[in-house]
Order: structure tokens, then sequence, then C-alpha cells
């Protein structure tokens, strides 16, 4: 398997982790439920010292003193992207079925410190679950900045979740370890805008019928799945008013045509469905309809006439705050990533892309 090289923070970040999390721990232990970290993405609270998540993209912040910081998780957690201030962001992974703590900082300056935590996969059969931080004895969190008032939702599939993206191999099949969402075209737009933004994504997803499923649609496509906190756990139904979006972003249809047997009235059909209940959901909200970088040939066809027909159709019954934009096609000039998906450098693009088109839209200068 070929991997991108993200940074070479990564190896180190990674030694130093290895090796602290063998220590005697000592410190001060900060609980999850602590008033001053911030929460980003659908999270479940209904254990407040362990909030549970699953959905790429789901973030962890706060601002904390002292020289060093370790993150507690339930074994087994995944992958995490990790940005301490301004610097490099690094990976680090919870894949011991023991260890519960990984070392995230450590020797800084005895001062305030920022710390961003991005899950980065899709965590569906891991089922993570965020335990607190331990600080250096004596210190604990101070009041963060506000977060972003701009915020964005993207719904989509693969692409968004940022499946095989460190992988530069097309022939390299799924694993979690080459799956990264924070270099997707969703993450990288919204830090572009200073934006907060929620993924409710799921690889091989679509808004009827999932990859290769039967042409009567599939059960647990995303209008089945959108309404749950956690993908796969009906047992607790999102609150939508925790989170009003400015813009929704969604990239369906890829998986609804990529194989042959799908349904063109049907794809139609699901899509007006959907909208109205992200309208119903979000009544002030624009919502860009976008197709995805893998879609080529007669399937590209069929998913821009559905999703311009559609448009229009909306336009007519008087909604005229649905968009649409299209991104471009890879080609492979930007290589691939594993499974013929779109490459780090293709995401970037798509990136590159959509930020000046929802900056018009939506007056973010």
């Amino acid at each position: 398997m070929k991997r991108v090289c993200t940074s070479i923070n990564f190896i180190l970040w990674a030694i130093a982790a290895t090796f602290a999390a063998t220590l005697p721990l000592q410190g001060e232990f900060i609980s999850p439920s602590h008033q001053y970290i911030q929460y980003i993405g659908r999270v479940n609270f209904k254990n407040p010292e362990a909030p549970s998540f699953n959905y790429p993209g789901v973030q962890i912040q706060a601002v904390f003193e002292g020289t060093s910081l370790k993150m507690y998780a339930k074994p087994m957690s995944g992958y995490f992207m990790v940005t301490i201030d301004n610097t490099t962001p690094f990976k680090v992974s919870f894949n011991s079925p023991t260890d519960s703590i990984v070392t995230l900082a450590a020797a800084l300056s005895d001062t305030t410190h920022t710390v961003n935590i991005m899950n980065v996969i899709e965590a569906f059969h891991r089922q993570p679950e965020f335990k607190g931080f331990l600080l250096d004895k004596g210190k604990t969190l101070v009041a963060p900045p506000a977060m972003p008032q701009r915020k964005i939702e993207f719904i989509g599939n693969s692409i968004t979740c940022g499946y095989g993206i460190e992988s530069i191999d097309s022939a390299d099949p799924f694993t979690e370890e080459t799956e990264n969402h924070y270099y997707t075209y969703a993450a990288i737009t919204a830090r572009n805008l200073n934006a907060q933004h929620y993924a409710i994504a799921r690889s091989g997803i679509g808004i009827y019928r999932n990859f290769n499923g039967p042409s009567e649609g599939s059960r647990d496509c995303m209008p089945a799945m959108y309404n749950q906190t956690l993908f796969n756990d009906s047992t607790e139904i999102w609150d939508f008013s925790r989170y009003t979006p400015d813009v929704v972003c969604i990239n369906l249809g890829t998986n609804d045509t990529s194989t042959p047997g799908y349904d063109v009235d049907r794809l139609y059909n699901a899509y007006a469905n959907f909208l109205k209940t992200i309208r119903h959901n979000y009544p002030q909200a624009k919502i860009v309809l976008l197709t995805g970088s893998m879609l080529n040939g007669e399937s590209l066809s069929v998913v821009k006439k559905t999703l311009d027909k559609l448009t229009e159709a909306l336009h007519k019954a008087g909604d005229r705050e649905v968009y649409r934009f299209d991104m471009t096609p890879q080609t492979g000039d930007l290589g691939y990533g594993a499974s013929w998906h779109p490459s780090l450098l293709q995401q970037q693009r798509m990136a590159d892309e959509l930020t000046p088109y929802l900056r018009n839209l939506m007056g973010w200068d």
C-alpha cells in the first residue's frame, strides 16, 4: 500500500505519544463535560462523561494551560487529526484494545495553548468515545474564543468522508489508515471560509440507492439515516435546533448511478423528498446541490440533468434558495486515491473551486 506522507511531524508525535503513554500518569484530569470544551458535529451526550460520535469531521477543541496535554478515549476509538496552536496538524490513533490515553503535546511553553481534535474516519464500527484530558498538575482549561458564526453542513458519500485520500495507488482497497476527512474538500472549504462544518457522510451511500444496490432502492440510504445522531443507531434522534447551518451542500448521486440498474425517476423523487426534509429543518438556509469529481459519462449526465430539473422545479414552486454547482471531474492528472477515489490533490482542487463559489453566494468576504 502506498500512502501520502502528510507531515514528518506525524512520525515524531507518534513516537512521543507511544513513549509518554507508558509513563506514570500525574496531573489534572479534565472531564468531557467541562464547560470550556467545545464540540462541533453530531455528538451523543447521553453519557456526558463519555460523549460518543461516529461521523467524520466531529471536532473537540479547548484552550489549556501548561506544557503538556493528554487525551483519554475509549480504546479502539480510531484516528484523529490534532492541531496545537498554529502548528502543522498531525495524526494520532487509539488502535490498542487496552490503551485509552495518547499524548498530544509535551514540552510546550508554560502558557495557554489551543487544541483542535478532529475524528477523521467513518467510525461506525468503532463507536468512539471521548473521555477527557490530562493536564499538568495545577493547570486547567480557560474560556475559549467564540466559535465561528458561519455554519456549513455537508451531506455526502465517500468523497466527503475522505476515503482513500492518503493513498497514492488506485488499486488500494479501503482502509481506515488512508481515510482522512481533514484533507477533504469539505473540511478545507470550511477552514478557508472560517466556518464551522458538520459532515453527515458515509462511504457507499446514496440518495435512494447505495453502491450497487437494488434498482428499487436501499433501506439504509441517506434519507433513512439522516435524522440520527449516530449512524446506524436509531436510539437517539438528532435535535436539529442544536445546529442551524447557513448553507447546506449535498453531494449525493454518485453511488446511485455508479453501477447499472438505477432508476432515474426514483433518483429524482428521492432527492425531491429529501430536500423537503432539509427545507423543513432549515427554513432559511441556502441549499447547494453538488456533483462530485468521481462522476463521468452517462452517470454524470444523469445526475446533472436530475439536479437541474429539480432546481428548476423548486424555483418555480417559490424556493429560490436552491443552487447548483458542479465540481470538475477527475481525469487522473492529479493522481487517484484508493479505489479510484479523489486524491489529496483532487480534494484540494474541489475546495479551490467550491470556496470562491460559496464565498460569493454567501457574501462571506
